[in-house]
């Protein structure tokens, strides 16, 4: 049986590829999707043959699963855009200036969301979003449903381990349908292919993904094991070994040749069946690539021309609002709907008070909209040839639309806010929500719907609220039920245990972002100690100015804050930053100041290795600086000021071997050794990161 199990396998992986990745099916549907059915059942019946990789979890399962968190073996840089054609060539010019007249690859820039994929030995193992660059999202589960991802690789010499980054994207046909199929039971539509694709990717239920129709073209190999000299050659390979490569990209041997693809693409992709938003060129030698090398956040063998926003004309029927967690208000423009670059436009943001006044919009008039870096519609102009004699200046609001208290605009601000933060209704939601977040207390499966859904049932009027909920009062909600609400209740109760720092910045309070609340978090080391500082106090805290300090002071002030705040202590939320250990004592008393782009660390994990140490670090340049760690493109304001006050300065290598000369903790040197990495073959390929 497990050998009639593998042929089944076998043939439909082959047919799987002739259909998807070739365009060339030799076989019906009918008879396909018999052998599939076949396959199933025996699958059912013998468990004992179960593999992750078998075409039958194409159609995905409903299983609930979590996403970790993994890092990259090799780190997905972000790419340099222009959307000019003299730094386009500036880029070549610089590019022969340094290693000659060199080829260059190009190819299309899918609108999708960046993905790794690992191979071992053939097979797919592991698939991962781009995320920070460093560490992404295990997909694995949700790509393998994707048919033209191959689950086992074909062809001669396949690498033993190496990766294959791509873009995951929705044709405009699938989302065609899934927009069709949300509006018809009432759920809010995707805005854009782009936001379609990444949602679904994410999906828990991997059968949900199976449905909505991703897509997948890969476009660079990384890592070691790959036996090949140029860009094009290692794509010709990996289309050997059963990926989907875009026949769109070709080898230019000129810029004039570079410049006739993107003239081409220019207008040509308005007839493609998928988002496309530019054009990638790459230097095609490897060895030309590792002469030029990259900067610390991008090669400088590569580089993205971005296309322009495509414009439309249409009319402004009306203007809605919006209110925000923060109590913002944001004009929604509402048009007649137009078609503008692959989606159906009804609605355009229009910022705030003083653009509607500067661009003299009106209600009724023709409007110029485009899509601001292909995602966000916007109105850019009028045509005034097309305005109405009895047309009459726009309006704007005094009151709040929801709960109609007057408006105010703070001091320095374009936007107008209602201020009535306790009673507002979208604010209240809108700070749930924010609570919820990945980025602040992580609370699964309450998305913003559900998060609307509790507050209109009565459930929860504030964050607080959610710690008295109990899964029978979720389970009877709609689109829910008791396995769902169980989980909901698990999650939030695991959020109890979420860091201070992340705690601090799911408040919501104005303008304390990840970083700040970070800072403050370190600097005060419990919320009590923040709640009864001065403004004074709180400004000495890293990266707190005086209207943070305020706004800060202000939100404690509210005696409706206060009443939340003990009783998410009484539920046991973290209120105290946990004491770190620290690696050493090498920078003890040493201030040290972060400045430039680097190679191998972000500013961030520089920062956190100066903590480590016992350092402290700050944001200006002044007498009682010990340290400048600086990089690459340092402000000259800087430089200049640091040279002056005689201050240490270190490289990225310099800082390294600093801390370096710390002597390990005992914990540390009785920690066991980490499992080896495996060997891989040395290739011709060069080693490389990157987002394309």
């Amino acid at each position: 049986m497990k050998q009639k199990i593998e042929e089944l396998r076998r043939w439909l992986n082959y047919h799987n590829r002739k259909y998807y990745i070739d365009n060339a099916p030799e076989v019906s549907d009918y008879e396909f999707d018999q052998r599939m059915h076949e396959l199933q059942r025996l699958e059912a019946e013998h468990p004992e043959y179960d593999d992750p990789n078998s075409p039958s979890r194409r159609v995905g399962s409903d299983l609930t699963t979590e996403f970790r968190t993994v890092e990259h073996r090799y780190p997905m840089l972000s790419l340099g855009n222009t959307y000019s054609i003299e730094e386009l060539h500036e880029f070549f010019d610089r590019v022969e200036r340094e290693v000659g007249k060199v080829e260059y690859v190009c190819e299309l820039k899918f609108d999708g969301t960046a993905i790794s994929l690992t191979y071992h030995n053939g097979r797919l193992t592991r698939a991962v979003t781009r995320g920070d660059g460093r560490s992404g999202d295990d997909v694995t589960t949700n790509v393998r449903t994707i048919r033209t991802i191959p689950l086992e690789l074909t062809g001669e010499n396949v690498a033993p381990l190496f990766e294959i980054r791509g873009e995951i994207f929705m044709p405009y046909a699938s989302f065609d349908r899934l927009n069709a199929e949300r509006e018809q039971a009432g759920d809010q539509l995707f805005a854009n292919p782009r936001n379609a694709a990444a949602g679904t990717l994410k999906q828990q239920n991997s059968a949900v993904v199976a449905h909505r129709g991703l897509d997948c073209t890969l476009y660079q190999m990384v890592g070691e094991g790959v036996t090949a000299h140029s860009h094009w050659e290692s794509l010709e390979m990996a289309r050997a070994w059963g990926f989907k490569i875009s026949r769109e990209a070709c080898v230019c041997h000129s810029a004039a040749e570079v410049d006739e693809f993107i003239a081409y693409w220019d207008e040509a992709r308005h007839k493609l069946p998928f988002p496309t938003d530019g054009v990638v060129i790459k230097v095609n030698d490897y060895q030309a690539q590792q002469q030029l090398g990259f900067t610390s956040k991008v090669p400088r063998w590569a580089v993205a021309y971005k296309f322009k926003a495509e414009q439309a004309l249409t009319r402004l029927e009306s203007v809605a609002f919006q209110v925000g967690r923060t109590g913002a208000i944001t004009p929604v423009a509402n048009l007649s709907p137009v078609l503008l670059a692959g989606t159906t436009v009804k609605r355009a943001t229009l910022h705030n008070a003083e653009q509607i006044a500067q661009l003299d919009i009106r209600l009724g008039d023709m409007v110029y909209v485009e899509k601001g870096g292909e995602i966000i519609p916007k109105i850019t102009g009028i045509e005034l040839s097309e305005r109405k004699s009895d047309s009459e200046p726009f309006q704007y609001i005094t009151h709040c639309p929801e709960c109609g208290t007057e408006l105010t605009r703070y001091e320095g601000e374009a936007k107008h806010y209602c201020p009535n933060q306790s009673h507002c209704p979208p604010q209240i939601v809108g700070r749930i929500i924010h609570f919820i977040r990945r980025k602040a207390m992580d609370i699964d499966g309450l998305g913003d719907e559900t998060v609307e859904l509790l507050y209109e049932n009565g459930l929860v009027r504030d964050v607080a609220d959610l710690y008295d909920l109990r899964a029978p009062q979720l389970a009877v909600l709609p689109r829910l039920g008791e396995k769902s609400a169980e989980n909901i209740i698990k999650s939030i109760k695991r959020s109890k245990s979420v860091p201070f720092a992340r705690v601090l910045f799911a408040l919501g309070i104005r303008f304390v972002g990840e970083t700040t609340a970070k800072y403050l978090a370190a600097h005060f080391g419990t919320l009590d100690a923040i709640m009864n500082a001065t403004v004074e106090q709180l400004i000495e805290a890293e990266e707190v100015g005086d209207k943070i300090a305020r706004s800060i002071a202000e939100f404690f002030a509210d005696d409706a804050n206060r009443t939340i705040i003990e009783r998410l202590r009484v539920a046991g939320v973290q209120f105290e930053a946990e004491a770190r250990e620290l690696h050493s004592d090498l920078l003890a008393g040493k201030n040290v100041v972060i400045s430039g782009k680097f190679l191998r660390h972000s500013r961030d994990e520089l920062k956190e290795l100066i903590e480590l140490h016992g350092g402290k670090n700050l944001a200006a340049v002044s007498a009682n600086v010990d340290y400048l760690v600086a990089g690459e493109n340092m402000g000259p304001a800087k430089l200049q000021k640091a040279t002056k006050l005689g201050i240490k300065m270190l490289t990225e290598e310099e800082f390294e071997a600093l801390i370096a000369s710390a002597p390990a903790p005992a914990k540390a040197e009785q920690a066991a050794q980490p499992t080896p990495e495996p060997a891989h073959t040395q290739s011709a390929m060069p080693i490389q990161g990157e987002l394309f």
